[in-house]
Parts: structure tokens; C-alpha cells; sequence
């Protein structure tokens, strides 16, 4: 860490007291993720992290979300994880032809808070490091119209960019169908440029051997040009 990371930090968790609130348990990668999200701007990182613990306290007082507090998404077996990257980062896939958008908006919110969690926490075995970063891969193949849930998209990436700071490596997205482009330019105007950078729209021959070159044989699926098989999330146990 150079000394001008170091000045960064200090200012943040003195920012940080005169909020009312504490790092005091956090960790260096913890509190850098703040501080790259909001440009090394000691000021806002506090003020942000101190948001987010709020956040964390609200909607997971337990510091995690069970699976029975989800039964109905994770139902639909839509989501896989799938383990390591070539490059470390846990690989979660949704299969999005198998969902539906969701009447309870609240178990859906607490759902987005499960599958991150639970993908990051698959990373490490119980000891979490703090700038650990995830894989997402959406997979259009074969949905309708029935399947297009653009506030859930929303609110998924909302979520990564408020309260998972730094969290996202890359984002996949395969099969996509031409009448779901226009709904992908909405989504998009809610994605911060940071995030917007990190999307891969996977269309052409070379475009699927650079995903399956960056992601991995070992931990893709078959179906995806990979060697492994699908993992449901929920036969996944992880140590938060």
C-alpha cells in the first residue's frame, strides 16, 4: 500500500467517527473498496461505508440470509456457483429463462443479498480477506418476454454498485436475444461507468473464446465450453 493510500485511510475512518460510526473490526481491502468506489475521496468513502453498515443492519441483521428466507427464488433452480476462476474469483451463473419477476419485492431484495453473499463467501473458507471479487454470468438463452425483469435488474445492480463496492470482476452476458438489446440500453442508464465497464455482451466466435479463456475450462459448465458440471447455490455450503 503506497502513503497516499495509507493518508486516504486515515481520513476515512476519522471521516468515519464524525458520522457517528466505527471501522473498528473492518479491514484494510474492506475499507479500499470504499475509497476506490468513490475516487480516493476519503470524505465520501466514509460516508458511504457509513450507509452501508446501516444498510447491513436493516436488511441483514444476522449477517446473513438463510436459505429458508428465500425458499421460492432458490426453488426455480435458476442459480449455479460454480467455484474458481483461472484468476480466483468465485463464478455464480443465473440461468434467466427460468426466472420470473417477483410479486414480493421484499424477499426478492433479500434474495440479490443471498446470492451475492453467498457467491463472495464461497471464495474463502471463513476467513474473509475483504477485496474478494465475483464472476457473474447471465445466460439469455431461450427467454420470452415472461422472463424480462428489468427492476430486478435494476435493483441486482444497484445493489453491487451501493453495498458490494468493488465486488464485481466481470459480468457475462450470453445468448443475448435482439428484442432484449433495447431493454439492455434501459438497464444500462442506471450503471455507473465503472460498472458499465466491467458488462461483456458475449456474441461472436472470438468474443466465446475469450470468455471461456478468461473464466476457465475447470470451472465452466459443458454447456458453456467448459469441463465442469452445474452446481445448484443451494447445494453449496459455505462459511460466512
Amino acid at each position: 500500500m503506497d502513503r497516499n493510500q495509507e493518508v486516504a485511510l486515515t481520513q476515512m475512518r476519522k471521516s468515519v467517527e464524525k458520522l457517528g460510526s466505527s471501522t473498528e473490526g473492518y479491514g484494510e481491502k474492506t475499507l479500499m473498496r470504499f475509497l476506490i468506489a468513490r475516487s480516493m475521496d476519503p470524505e465520501k468513502a466514509a460516508k458511504m461505508f457509513c450507509q452501508w453498515k446501516k444498510w447491513r443492519a436493516e436488511m441483514v441483521p444476522l449477517g446473513y440470509i438463510s436459505d429458508s428466507e428465500v425458499a421460492d427464488e432458490l426453488a426455480a433452480e435458476k442459480l449455479y456457483l460454480q467455484g474458481l476462476s483461472k484468476s480466483g474469483h468465485p463464478i455464480v451463473i443465473v440461468k434467466v429463462n427460468k426466472h420470473f419477476p417477483s410479486k414480493d419485492q421484499v424477499q426478492f431484495k433479500k434474495f440479490v443479498i443471498h446470492l451475492l453473499d453467498k457467491t463472495i463467501a464461497s471464495s474463502f473458507n471463513g476467513r474473509e480477506i475483504g477485496n474478494e471479487k465475483l464472476i457473474a454470468i447471465l445466460d439469455l438463452q431461450n427467454i420470452t418476454y415472461s422472463n424480462v425483469d428489468t427492476r430486478g435488474l435494476i435493483t441486482g445492480f444497484q445493489f453491487l454498485q451501493a453495498y458490494y463496492p468493488e465486488r464485481l470482476a466481470a459480468c457475462y452476458l450470453l445468448h443475448m436475444p435482439q428484442f432484449f438489446v433495447t431493454i439492455w440500453r434501459f438497464v444500462c442508464r442506471f450503471l455507473e461507468k465503472a460498472t458499465q465497464e466491467k458488462m461483456r455482451i458475449v456474441t461472436s466466435e472470438e468474443e466465446k473464446e475469450k470468455f471461456i479463456r478468461e473464466v476457465g475450462e475447470d470451472a465452466l459448465p459443458e454447456e458453456y465450453g467448459g469441463r465442469a458440471k452445474l452446481v445448484l447455490m443451494q447445494d453449496v455450503a459455505v462459511n460466512y
